[in-house]
């Protein structure tokens, strides 16, 4: 099963469109306060991928701080954890898709433009 999965720049362009997403990143706490993707109308958490990948082994079917009837964006600093992670969560149902190479890509992104 594939996630769909949203580059750096189709995500910029939804950021300015003022779409409304949910952006979950999947880092550790310490990574994503040293940094991670803000804007105005994004709603973002850190929900890191321990977390996740605890539903697999338990029988708590989801998250309660994530909304299932929203688009969330799975990010993580390369993309990998993030992938594994919108995998389970869209066997769940959620509404999933993977930032293309992470947090990483953003930065890259960001310091082009």
């Amino acid at each position: 099963m594939s996630v769909r999965t949203i580059t750096p720049e189709e995500l910029f362009e939804k950021m300015r469109a003022q779409e409304e997403f949910v952006l979950v990143d999947v880092r550790a706490e310490e990574k994503y306060n040293d940094f991670h993707i803000e804007n105005s109308n994004v709603s973002d958490m850190n929900i890191p991928k321990t977390e996740i990948f605890r539903l697999e082994d338990e029988s708590e079917e989801n998250i309660a701080m994530l909304p299932m009837n929203q688009e969330l964006i799975i990010t993580c600093t390369t993309g990998n954890s993030a992938t594994k992670c919108a995998n389970i969560l869209s066997g769940r149902a959620y509404d999933v898709v993977v930032l293309e190479g992470g947090i990483t890509a953003w930065i890259e992104f960001m310091n082009k433009k």
